[in-house]
């Protein structure tokens, strides 16, 4: 279980939150909502472990995250606004660098198998420059259906991607609950997923 406890972000001098708390379990989701400068991004990488609160703390089972290290940074999945795509590799060296690096060794076969599924079997090979913003979203996204991890936190997963994309988003991103994984997804669409428990959270700027 994740849980936020009298969780407090500052940017500068300004509030963004305070106060907040919530628990999800597996199988679970939580859709964070709010407008550009609430603290969306920023609650999620606090989540991820990647910033510190300004006061309160993110337990997972139990203990706080900042003191588990790579116990917890291993059980979760970051997808950024930002791709992180290199642009200077192929889509299919992106794809299993990344997930070398995570601990998940991918063969090539195992890869172009996972490319065909988002759709860019035809592009595995081009220089990651060469793709669209849509494209570059998708390769991305196929880091994700060969994670292992717990949690899935999501930021903007939709953004640039075409109405068949976005599908098989909502399709990987539901058996994924399915599968009793744990998802916290900020967004500005509707994602229109099922899943034992959903909760919304709304932050205002």
């Amino acid at each position: 279980m994740l849980e936020a406890v009298n969780l407090g972000c500052s940017r500068g001098d300004r509030r963004l939150f305070k106060g907040l708390n919530f628990s999800v379990k597996p199988g679970e989701l939580i859709e964070l909502r709010g407008a550009n400068g609430s603290g969306k991004t920023s609650l999620l990488r606090i989540l991820c472990g990647l910033a510190a609160p300004a006061e309160g703390e993110v337990r997972w089972n139990g203990k706080n995250i900042r003191s588990l290290g790579e116990e917890y940074s291993g059980a979760i999945s970051y997808l950024a606004h930002q791709n992180g795509v290199k642009d200077e590799l192929s889509a299919i060296e992106n794809l299993r660098i990344a997930c070398g690096v995570a601990g998940n060794v991918l063969s090539k076969a195992d890869a172009q198998t996972v490319l065909e599924q988002v759709g860019l079997s035809r592009q595995q090979n081009l220089p990651a420059r060469s793709l669209s913003a849509g494209q570059k979203r998708r390769v991305a996204l196929a880091r994700l259906l060969r994670s292992k991890a717990a949690v899935w936190i999501l930021d903007e997963v939709l953004t640039s991607l075409d109405d068949t994309a976005i599908r098989l988003s909502r399709r990987f991103i539901g058996d994924y609950l399915k599968n009793g994984g744990l998802a916290i997804i900020a967004t500005h669409q509707e994602l229109d997923l099922s899943a034992e428990r959903i909760q919304r959270i709304e932050l205002s700027p």
